[in-house]
């Protein structure tokens, strides 16, 4: 049986588990039948021309863990920002872990899905929210809508600040040998809100896992969202990033995604504007080596007109890893003074290293501000005989040039923990002591 027949046959045990009178079960039915049509992607359509996920469905996976994996809190402690006090969501191979976690209800919710889904008290957030902006035309959308049961459901009232970060923590511990995990995230900010969030997706040894995870984010009006996505994992892991925002008036957002580790790697992060004077920063930094796979799919959709985006994405790659960066900026008639810039720098440090970048501008104002570039490189020779003629190691040197070119990107980073930690993520990843406090 192929893997798409097994999740189409699957979906009847699935059922089986859930509640048939809770908010979403209809669009889980309308999303399945989608997923039937379409299947999964291939590189004959556009957005996916440079990625293959043959190699990722020609296995067969497990799909439903039935109950969470123990793991020792001094084995995974460093996954997380243990140095300050954080709201923490933790699952393990897709099961809640409450030992792990430390979620609240109170002034605030930061809780799971299933009690979301589960709980009268919720529906009102539901019913608003859940799949407006994550539109099932999408076929994996539509494969993770189909499959909703379980993730991490953040809702912050009005006129509240987060006291303290949230992360959102995804292990997979190697107990299957082959797993297939599709959380469902739901994160709303309401009005004059604001909220710090960490989200990872972690395997803790060797295997075959596939992620195919949904996020949609509603950021109302004058909230503001400060996101950071850390993927570091293992080279036998892979992760299919769905990410939908949607931002109201005054309403400032901004997710940086450090892109470290995987085998394969899509992100798609897709931001829609709904009222004037909102602000979008889309940032992203990735060091990719072996033949580690990285797909950075990005659309700001400017509907309405004083908004601004930024979108800036460095990537570094040595051996046979593969970049690509497929951003476009849609500029609506209505969407006057618009101001919107789109960048995309690499640097390839191996001949056997790829980069297919394809920065895109759709604009149908005439008042507005607009721009976006790419470039493909090397390390400059000057620069590098500079510092090795100073008695700076070979390696050295050129860790010392990559890391000054990912720089400015952690410049935005606005929790001194988590740039502290990506620091030391990426002197890691480039096998060198940078010589200075991480």
């Amino acid at each position: 049986m192929e893997f798409q027949e097994k999740l189409l046959a699957s979906h009847i045990a699935f059922e089986e588990q859930i509640d048939y009178n809770d908010p979403v079960h209809k669009t889980r039915i309308k999303a399945l039948e989608v997923f039937e049509k379409k299947g999964f992607p291939s590189r004959k359509d556009e957005a996916w021309k440079y990625t293959s996920l043959n190699a990722l469905i020609s296995k067969d996976y497990a799909l439903f863990p039935k109950s969470e994996t123990p793991i020792e809190l001094k084995k995974v402690k460093k996954f997380f920002l243990y140095e300050i006090d954080t709201y923490k969501i933790v699952f393990i191979d897709g099961v809640y872990s409450p030992f792990l976690s430390d979620t609240t209800h109170d002034g605030l919710d930061i809780c799971l899905m299933s009690a979301a889904l589960s709980k009268y008290k919720y529906r009102r957030i539901i019913d608003s929210y859940f799949g407006s902006v994550a539109k099932i035309d999408d076929s994996l959308t539509a494969l993770n809508t189909s499959y909703t049961r379980e993730g991490a459901y953040i809702y912050i009232p009005k006129d509240i600040v987060s006291e303290k970060p949230i992360e959102i923590i995804h292990f997979s511990t190697g107990k299957e040998k082959s797993i297939w995990l599709q959380p469902r995230n739901l994160i709303v900010l309401d009005n004059n809100s604001q909220a710090q969030i960490i989200e990872r997706h972690q395997s803790l040894k060797p295997h075959d896992v596939v992620t195919n995870s949904v996020t949609e984010i509603f950021v109302n009006k004058e909230a503001l969202l400060d996101y950071y996505k850390i993927q570091n994992d293992l080279n036998t892991s892979s992760l299919i990033d769905n990410t939908y925002l949607l931002q109201e008036k005054n309403s400032t957002a901004s997710i940086h995604t450090f892109s470290l580790g995987g085998k394969i790697v899509r992100n798609n992060l897709n931001f829609h504007h709904s009222g004037q004077r909102i602000n979008s920063t889309l940032k992203g930094v990735t060091i990719l080596n072996g033949e580690e796979h990285i797909d950075h799919y990005t659309l700001v959709n400017h509907s309405q007109p004083n908004c601004e985006s930024f979108q800036e994405y460095k990537g570094i790659f040595s051996d046979k890893s593969k970049g690509i960066f497929n951003g476009k900026i849609f500029v609506e008639g209505l969407a006057q003074k618009t101001n919107a810039f789109q960048q995309s720098n690499n640097l390839l440090l191996d001949d056997m290293a790829t980069v297919n970048a394809k920065p895109q501008l759709e604009i149908f104002a005439d008042d507005v501000k607009c721009s976006h570039g790419c470039t493909v490189g090397q390390l400059d020779k000057e620069a590098l005989f500079y510092l090795r003629s100073r008695g700076v190691p070979k390696d050295d040197a050129k860790a010392l040039l990559t890391y000054a070119f990912a720089n400015n990107i952690l410049n935005g980073v606005q929790l001194p923990v988590v740039k502290k930690r990506i620091k030391s993520l990426i002197a890691n990843k480039l096998g060198v002591n940078l010589g200075f406090d991480l």
